[in-house]
């Protein structure tokens, strides 16, 4: 019988209409995800985990159907988180974002410097335009201002954007977070600002960290690239651990299968199974002692 998941991240896009130095270069093919596709997986996830996270990698609100999309997260009972740059906040967009079905909306401040000279300050205005807009519409949607290029876990944000959010929302964010204990800070109502350092993203042509150790890979998540290749985990930015694909097997099937569970036997008991995940540095942040949980994990957040 396959576990309950707290969340699924189902890429309906491959591609991003910006180049940020937060996300790795791309090897496999840009692509989207079809209609027909989404629906299976978002009907097939459904029943399986607690909320949707609609993208992997790529930029969820450049995909042509996106607003489709979260009405067929409605239609299948999905509750449906989005993480975005903010620069592509179009009304339809917008009104897409308030759907009552999206329970989290997550900006990546971080990224806006990758935009052309001048842009930034735009973007911005439409994100705090989007969050005031939210507080007024949707009081219970939680909005996370994501900064996660802290060069240290007790460093301080970049100055530009805590005096942006004062400006914005009358908020003093400043001071160093130790993000080790403390990764949030509440602006105002349900909106937060987001804290993080900046990680190494696993490859297979990275050097093994560790053949021993734990992760949330299979535990509390699991991924779906958007050709239908399902992996293990938010990380898996390659498909570098196909598990199986969705257009051709029952995701309950793919999760249950014998490359799966050899992962969440091995996690149980402190190994690491497969070669990406001996070249992950990520896992770093959540080990325990002790051998880990194969249930309900910390749900955590990821970008």
């Amino acid at each position: 019988m396959t576990a309950r998941f707290t969340k699924a991240y189902i890429e309906i896009g491959s591609a991003c209409n910006i180049r940020c130095g937060f996300c790795p270069e791309l090897r496999r093919p840009k692509d989207l995800m079809g209609r027909e596709l989404f629906r299976r997986v978002a009907a097939e996830a459904a029943p399986l985990v607690e909320h949707a996270f609609l993208h992997l990698m790529g930029e969820p609100l450049a995909h042509p159907l996106f607003a489709e999309f979260v009405g067929i997260c409605a239609e299948a009972a999905l509750p449906a988180h989005v993480a975005t740059n903010g620069t592509l906040l179009s009304e339809d967009k917008v009104e897409a974002l308030l759907h009552p079905v999206v329970r989290q909306v997550s900006f990546s401040l971080h990224s806006l410097e990758a935009g052309a000279p001048g842009e930034e300050t735009e973007h911005w205005r439409r994100i705090a335009a989007f969050c005031r807009r939210a507080m007024a519409e949707r009081p219970d949607l939680f909005i996370n201002l994501r900064l996660w290029n802290l060069s240290s876990p007790g460093g301080s944000p970049d100055a530009k954007h805590l005096e942006r959010i004062r400006s914005a929302f009358g908020a003093d964010m400043s001071g160093p977070v130790d993000v080790r204990s403390r990764k949030g800070r509440r602006i105002k109502g349900r909106l937060c600002l987001h804290l993080d350092t900046r990680f190494e993203w696993p490859s297979l042509s990275a050097p093994t960290v560790s053949e021993r150790g734990t992760c949330r890979g299979l535990g509390d998540q699991f991924g779906v690239l958007c050709d239908g290749t399902v992996v293990p985990c938010c990380l898996d930015s390659e498909g570098s651990v196909p598990l199986g694909n969705v257009a051709r097997s029952p995701l309950a099937d793919i999760l249950s299968g014998s490359r799966a569970r050899a992962m969440r036997a091995g996690f149980a008991e402190g190994r690491r199974e497969e070669e990406l995940c001996r070249r992950c540095s990520y896992s770093s942040r959540f080990q325990v002692k002790g051998p880990a949980r194969l249930g309900l994990l910390d749900a955590g957040l990821r970008r």
